[in-house]
């Protein structure tokens, strides 16, 4: 029988953090009674965003980080949008670089994420912030014994 669940999740950051969040999402998901189906992750906000990506190694986030920094320069003389200072518009073009929301598959109540993939929420901004997530996963139940 296909059900879902829903849940959200607040998570603090650090400034300009990519931190893993895998152990919280995989154990909302191992608590649900759905084996098979699709997680999906949701982030409420404008300037941070969701990651898969490998999680052995802390260089990877490093140099993520140190790339986008580049490639976006927080100059406020190069947008018009700094409402809240010069890190405002840097953090909204960084999250759309990337993404918002992440779909993974479960199977036998576990996230299907590969041996060094983990997920992470990105904060763009040079404060911390508390963030909302939203998750949400569909599919099937487990069969119960003496059913089919």
């Amino acid at each position: 029988m296909m059900r879902s669940a829903q849940t959200r999740l607040s998570i603090d950051t650090a400034p300009s953090e990519i931190k893993e969040i895998t152990a919280e999402i995989a154990h909302w998901a191992e608590q649900q009674t759905i084996v098979h189906g699709l997680l999906t992750v949701y982030i409420l906000h404008t300037s941070a965003s969701l990651l898969i990506q490998e999680n052995a190694s802390p260089a990877v986030r490093h140099d993520l980080d140190a790339f986008l920094r580049r490639i976006v320069p927080e100059d406020m003389s190069l947008y018009r949008h700094n409402d809240e200072g010069p890190d405002d518009m840097p953090a909204h073009i960084k999250s759309a670089l990337t993404q918002t929301q992440l779909t993974i598959p479960v199977i036998d109540g576990r996230l299907q994420l590969g041996v060094w993939q983990g997920i992470f929420l990105f904060e763009h901004r040079a404060t911390p912030h508390r963030r909302s997530l939203v998750l949400s996963l569909i599919g099937e139940e487990a069969a119960s014994p003496g059913s089919g």
